[in-house]
């Protein structure tokens, strides 16, 4: 395909599923990823050692069979731009989750809101893995407003990143390695080796998404200038080195008091302050995190679209144009 139409396909086709996205959040049968789940599930079962090579074995089949197959299918369409511009949609669509953050982030705001504290803590975990049940009102809203950050890049900039990059293998490739991190990745006593390398590549494929997300958070959050300060200070606090930048440059922007004390199904962690100097969050600032949330996806499209007509016309991952 010359490089201008495949410039073009990508391009229409992102922006048909980010606005599919924007319009109706995940699709609620079928969802591509939840088939994925199950088939990183079942061959979990078959490949399951305490020991790194399996899970590393199980890491490659995985998310190197996911990029393989989005490739294949890239392939097939690739003389039509219909199908090439619909297959792009569909593979960003499936892959992006920002509305669906958006809407539990804002169903958790409005029980908050409304005093009904049981009702937050009921869907917290909807959101994300804390254990909500000592939680008050402060520590759900701060758990929601970290959770927006964070998902921010994994659920959406990160994968925009990648398919800037590389179209379509890009965006399914890095939608499975952050599926097998959220399955396999974390420190439990059954994976804490057999999840080991689907852990490390979800901190490398995640490295350039939640950079730039921490940079359009702060250059359109309401305090640019707070926003770069705290991250450039308290990013390195975080135990992690994707979340860390995210988390500080919302910190900052929003001008609220990130990180503390919190418990993963029963487990402690006593995490350093983000932005310690600002106030601590409350529910009416889980909307503000949600539109700053919302503008930096929309900003990473257009991030998206630029690195995809860069490595269409030879200047990303491809081929050095021809001297004219």
């Amino acid at each position: 395909m010359p490089a201008p139409r495949a410039e073009r396909v990508y391009a229409y086709g992102a922006a048909l599923g980010f606005l599919c996205d924007l319009a109706a959040g995940d699709p609620r049968r079928g969802h591509p990823v939840a088939a994925f789940g199950r088939a990183a599930l079942a061959l979990e079962r078959r490949l399951w050692r305490d020991d790194r090579l399996n899970g590393a074995v199980h890491t490659a089949l995985c998310a190197g069979g996911a990029a393989a197959a989005a490739a294949l299918a890239e392939r097939a369409v690739r003389r039509s731009p219909v199908l090439g511009v619909a297959l792009t949609a569909a593979a960003t669509w499936s892959v992006l989750g920002g509305t669906s953050l958006a809407r539990e982030a804002a169903a958790i705001g409005a029980a908050l809101e409304s005093g009904d504290l049981a009702a937050a803590r009921a869907r917290l975990p909807h959101l994300c893995g804390r254990d909500p049940q000592h939680l008050d009102e402060g520590g759900i809203a701060r758990a929601v407003v970290e959770s927006v950050a964070e998902n921010t890049s994994d659920a959406v900039v990160g994968a925009l990143v990648w398919g800037g990059l590389l179209g379509v293998p890009g965006l399914a490739g890095f939608r499975a390695v952050n599926t097998l991190d959220a399955m396999v990745g974390h420190r439990s006593p059954r994976y804490l080796r057999f999840g080991w390398a689907s852990a490390r590549l979800d901190d490398a494929a995640g490295y350039p998404g939640a950079r730039l997300t921490a940079a359009l958070a702060t250059a359109s959050g309401p305090h640019p200038a707070s926003a770069l300060r705290t991250w450039r200070r308290d990013a390195r606090r975080h135990p992690s080195p994707n979340a860390g930048p995210v988390e500080a440059a919302f910190a900052g922007a929003l001008r609220l008091r990130l990180g503390g004390t919190l418990a993963y199904a029963g487990r402690v962690e006593h995490r350093p302050l983000l932005g310690a100097e600002f106030r601590a969050p409350g529910a009416a600032d889980i909307p503000r995190a949600v539109r700053l949330s919302r503008r930096v996806n929309a900003l990473a499209l257009g991030a998206s679209l630029l690195l995809s007509a860069a490595r269409a016309r030879g200047g990303v991952s491809g081929r050095p144009r021809e001297a004219r």
